[in-house]
């Protein structure tokens, strides 16, 4: 039952709305400011509906910074740090556009512009990963009855045009075998500690940088020649006091790799190396976990992923020849085409790799197998000419 009435020199009304199941006392509903009782009918015919409906959202004046913090400390209680730092920076951008705004007036339209108006700063990966986030933060707020519509419900994140030269340059980047054995050949020649071993970690197995950081020398299996993946190096300061040991990327990145003997012979040499510094350092030496690669400045602990690219750098300045600048991912891509180039089905691989599923392995994989498609064919085309003959 609405009543409506004069307040203000303008029209308002006054809904029964029941019984507050809370309090247990009658509920009335109110608001006034509008110009002509008939507007004033109109807005109170609407939450009759929702009343009836029981999808009725109260007024509020929650703002989205305010409820997204809330939102945060609900989804960190499941995540791992690293993956709430990815958050935090998406809600960064969010906060951007909405971070005073009452949650309850965000409109679909606004936020389908916001998504727009990040296609000249971000990259794709980072706007869906905006969009991501910003649905669960509206999804959880209609959950709380917040809001009423979620204006993320029918956006679409733009998409950069792809060009021609984007098209050609796809494919990542990855040594030749000839090019990874002047690299490791350098390594080996101007290395500093641990550097042959590391590399040949990276190029033989296809770890993760994450994944050499945290290893320990209980992974490493000598007599079985195998290496176990079960945690990954956390760091984003690139100071290793403060690192963090977490679950590898997925489920299935816990693994056990079968790898060369050239590389044990190559950890062999290191251990013995590592075992000087600990003579040397035995004071201070940070003893917890027995890493095998570590830092120069702390040691014992963790080496720096940062660390590893300034060693790559350091040693890419004595091959003149490979052009582009190699990172550690890189030794990832080179492990991924030895091995389709073996002919390794592309799901060995990506066991091998951690992988569920990977877009940027399969471009590698397609990349060095169409040649063999090619000679197929043409080994193919032969025969069907000696047929007909």
């Amino acid at each position: 039952m609405s009543y409506f009435y004069k307040a203000n020199n303008s029209w308002a009304y006054r809904i029964n709305a029941g019984i507050d199941p809370t309090t247990g006392k009658r509920r009335q509903l109110s608001k006034q400011g509008f110009t002509t009782k008939k507007e004033a009918i109109i807005a109170a015919n609407e939450i009759e509906a929702s009343l009836a409906n029981a999808d009725y959202v109260p007024d509020n004046n929650t703002t989205f910074y305010g409820f997204a913090e809330e939102w945060k400390n609900l989804y960190m209680v499941n995540v791992k740090i690293s993956t709430l730092r990815i958050r935090e920076h998406e809600l960064g951008i969010l906060n951007k556009h909405f971070k005073m705004l009452p949650i309850q007036s965000i409109t679909r339209r606004q936020y389908q512009k916001m998504l727009v108006s990040l296609k000249n700063d971000y990259a794709d990966n980072t706007i869906s990963g905006v969009h991501g986030t910003a649905r669960m933060i509206f999804k959880k707020a209609r959950e709380f009855n917040l809001i009423k519509t979620d204006p993320t419900e029918f956006a679409r994140p733009p998409r950069k045009q792809i060009s021609i030269e984007n098209v050609l340059s796809s494919v990542p980047k990855y040594l030749e075998k000839n090019a990874l054995r002047s690299f490791l050949d350098a390594s080996h020649e101007y290395g500093l500690i641990g550097d042959y071993a590391a590399f040949m970690l990276l190029a033989y197995t296809g770890i993760r940088v994450g994944e050499l950081s945290a290893l320990t020398w209980q992974d490493i299996n000598f007599d079985e020649h195998t290496i176990s993946i079960t945690k990954t190096c956390y760091n984003p300061t690139n100071r290793s006091v403060e690192y963090t040991l977490l679950p590898p990327k997925t489920m299935k990145s816990i693994r056990t790799i079968d790898t060369d003997p050239a590389v044990f012979d190559a950890l062999v040499k290191h251990r013995n190396d590592q075992n000087i510094e600990k003579m040397r350092y035995r004071k201070n030496w940070h003893k917890e976990h027995d890493f095998v690669f570590c830092s120069v400045r702390y040691p014992g602990y963790p080496t720096e992923q940062k660390a590893i690219q300034l060693r790559i750098t350091r040693l890419q300045k004595k091959l003149p020849d490979i052009t582009f600048k190699i990172t550690p991912h890189v030794f990832r891509h080179t492990h991924t085409s030895l091995l389709a180039e073996a002919n390794v089905p592309l799901h060995e691989i990506m066991d091998r790799l951690g992988h569920q599923d990977d877009t940027t392995t399969r471009k590698v994989y397609l990349h060095v197998t169409k040649d063999k498609k090619k000679d197929a064919s043409q080994k193919f085309a032969k025969l069907l000419q000696d047929i007909s003959l």
